[in-house]
């Protein structure tokens, strides 16, 4: 059936826009946060004495020098009831020095520190959530001197009381942290959005706040985290300057990971450009763990001043392209950062097993060109990559995190003329290659 429309339809259509959606650029956390939350190690079981003993031990191991500046405060750090006039009251016994004194010895040690509450009447304890109450705990938040804030997303009103989706729900915080910031003539505080990645938080997270969780709580172990890089391997192009999707913190040091799914791990979350919140005891952290945390040329990429676009799937591997797939997702990835073109490997076979790309399959490699190749976890310079690349003997759920930087023409008369067949053409017209 057609459908014919009036001129004056038309023109009403013509002068229809879609409107504009603007990140919210309000100047803070350009970069991904680093930094320690206490949820994986210690869930409820936390009290000052930890905060403070876990920021020295980020100082001494060497953490607080690699990035790491913030440390955060998850659930259950107050009293269960509100104070008579409505304000969250410190737990009296395990906060017991109040919050002012907590975080200006955090700030006199060098670093940032975060809190938590949730959109809804509740955390995810079962302490006061800040519905209804989101101007007051921004305003008591940064009283006591926290800039981070993370947002749950427990214990949610009725429809008939909050009339909202969940864009709304996380709205009324977003908007409670704008105007204290404004009032207060002070940066505003870090938001960082733990919706689970309800309601395609990617599609409208950085109006509201820095970051947002794309999936439900990780796990210590490898479905946990292949399910996480599978989820968010669709939607990389979230990730910039004014957002990033947030994979969860960081379970390093946890659970049954073997070394090499470890290091898979902090790979994958770093070059997606993920927050990165370690989240183990670091009184008995190894030295393996540790040195997958302090990789200063993973942090790097992270880091990235210049480009603040997440790594994304160039070819899947196992399965066909754009395929979903939990227990094997995506395996070859890369992107740009200001040294170079950044390729990520990864194994996700539970055996050895040789990967090889054509260089071209990457959108930033350039046809004709060959590329010195840096491996970022042997630190090694592995000599010139022409027209393809292949990584050896990668272990069992393991990674291989390349930089590529341009090194100048391939050599002449190498055959054939095009690394890619298809399309080959002679400027005669002659298509070489079939």
């Amino acid at each position: 059936m057609l459908y014919h429309l009036g001129a004056l339809a038309i023109g009403l259509l013509a002068a229809t826009k879609p409107p504009v959606i603007h990140a919210l650029d309000n100047g803070v956390a350009r970069l991904p946060v680093l930094g320690y939350n206490t949820w994986n190690a210690y869930q409820c079981n936390i009290d000052q004495d930890l905060i403070t003993n876990t920021a020295k031990l980020m100082k001494s191991l060497g953490l607080q020098d690699a990035g790491y500046t913030h440390v955060n405060i998850d659930d259950c750090y107050a009293e269960k009831n509100r104070s008579a006039d409505g304000f969250i009251i410190p737990d009296k016994v395990r906060f017991s020095r109040g919050f002012k004194a907590l975080t200006d010895e955090l700030h006199s040690m060098g670093f940032q520190a975060g809190i938590y509450s949730d959109s809804g009447w509740f955390t995810c304890a079962g302490y006061p959530g800040s519905f209804q109450n989101e101007a007051r705990d921004a305003k008591t938040f940064q009283d006591w001197g926290f800039n981070y804030l993370k947002y749950d997303n427990c214990a949610i009103p009725y429809d008939d009381i909050i009339r909202e989706g969940i864009v709304g729900k996380y709205k009324r915080m977003s908007d409670a942290i704008a105007e204290l910031a404004k009032k207060t003539k002070k940066p505003p505080m870090i938001f960082s959005l733990c919706e689970w990645g309800w309601s395609q938080v990617w599609l409208w997270g950085k109006q509201l706040g820095q970051s947002w969780r794309t999936t439900g709580d990780i796990g210590p172990n490898w479905s946990s985290l292949t399910n996480i890089i599978n989820f968010n391997s669709f939607i990389t192009s979230a990730t910039d300057f004014y957002g990033r999707n947030d994979l969860d913190m960081l379970q390093l040091g946890n659970g049954g990971l073997t070394f090499d799914e470890a290091k898979s791990h902090f790979t994958a979350w770093a070059l997606m450009k993920s927050p990165l919140l370690i989240g183990t005891n670091l009184s008995a952290i190894t030295q393996d763990i540790l040195g997958i945390l302090k990789n200063k040329e993973i942090l790097a990429i992270n880091q990235d001043s210049t480009i603040g676009t997440s790594i994304s799937p160039f070819r899947w591997g196992i399965n066909p392209d754009w395929t979903s797939n939990s227990t094997h997702p995506a395996q070859y990835w890369s992107g740009p950062s200001q040294n170079g073109t950044v390729f990520m490997l990864l194994n996700t076979l539970d055996h050895p097993s040789d990967m090889f790309f054509n260089l071209i399959e990457s959108p930033w490699i350039r046809a004709g060109r060959q590329y010195s190749v840096r491996d970022l976890w042997t630190h090694t310079n592995n000599g010139t990559a022409v027209r393809n690349f292949t990584a050896t003997s990668v272990p069992p759920h393991g990674v291989v995190a390349l930089l590529l930087k341009d090194a100048g023409n391939e050599p002449a008369g190498i055959y054939p003329p095009c690394s890619v067949w298809d399309q080959c053409t002679d400027k005669n017209g002659t298509h070489v290659g079939g």
